[in-house]
């Protein structure tokens, strides 16, 4: 039995940790110290209350004490002595009355100094336990968050553990994604697969487009070099040539352009003298 009760309270000490926030025990104790603290100030206002009482009752017998002083003066006066003696043994009995209240009163006035010192000690720690209670629970806070950012990025939190493995999908998928449009495109480049839009050419035509587009422009940069350096007519034409002979696959345009070129090289026709003689019969 001693030992199943030793497993229960370890169990139910556990489970109290688990449950247990640090920021809500620090806000029970706060309010349990703003009550202590109220209780603290009702008893010093209680006890100046009691205190002012006393003072009404010490103003009231001491107005006694003075008026029977009067009556037994002026009793003595009309030649009362027996009255004047009453008088002052009356205000005997509430003189004795005021020196007990006066030591009453000041005990009580005593009393209310230490509780009014203890209020202000206690509201004094209660705003230095606020202060850093607030600084305790912004550490633990800002503690926690660093404890669960840390254990989502290394993987080992229970909530997050499924964004970890939802990003290790997303990265494998796009990987895969990538690698499967690479080989779609290797085999377009090689003809093994048809593109229907007509727009992909395989490597062969590609590179012929690439080495004709290439020595024409060539050609065209040593003419233009020729034309402005103003060489000999031959190297023009020989640079002609080869252009013509490079562009000859071009279509009919270029052909027309060969053959005004060679109507303009061609020599002029002969003309008639216009002064030629003439033999009259």
């Amino acid at each position: 039995m001693k030992r199943m009760g030793m497993i229960f309270r370890a169990k139910a000490n556990k489970a109290l940790d688990r449950a247990e926030d640090p920021r809500e025990t620090l806000d029970y104790s706060y309010q349990k110290q703003l009550e202590l603290l109220q209780k603290v100030r009702r008893g010093v206002a209680d006890v100046a209350t009691s205190r002012k009482r006393l003072e009404l009752q010490l103003t009231q017998l001491q107005q006694q004490s003075s008026k029977l002083e009067d009556q037994g003066r002026k009793a003595l006066s009309l030649g009362r002595e027996d009255l004047a003696r009453e008088a002052l043994t009356r205000r005997s009995g509430i003189q004795e009355q005021i020196n007990d209240l006066q030591t009453q009163y000041q005990a009580l006035q005593g009393e209310e100094e230490k509780l009014t010192l203890a209020s202000q000690r206690l509201q004094a720690k209660v705003d230095a336990f606020r202060t850093k209670k607030e600084t305790i629970k912004a550490t633990y806070t800002a503690a926690q968050a660093q404890t669960q950012i840390s254990e989502s990025f290394s993987g080992i939190s229970e909530e997050m553990g499924d964004v970890g493995l939802a990003i290790q999908r997303a990265e494998d998928k796009t990987a895969q994604m990538q690698a499967r449009a690479g080989a779609i495109d290797e085999l377009l480049a090689s003809g093994a697969l048809d593109d229907p839009t007509g727009m992909r050419k395989d490597d062969i035509t590609a590179e012929l487009d690439r080495l004709a587009g290439g020595s024409d422009v060539e050609l065209e940069l040593q003419r233009m070099k020729a034309e402005l350096s103003g060489g000999p007519s031959e190297e023009r034409q020989a640079l002609e040539k080869g252009t013509e002979g490079a562009g000859s696959g071009n279509g009919n345009g270029n052909g027309a352009a060969q053959a005004s070129q060679a109507q303009s090289q061609s020599p002029a026709p002969s003309q008639e003298p216009q002064d030629q003689p003439r033999y009259d019969k």
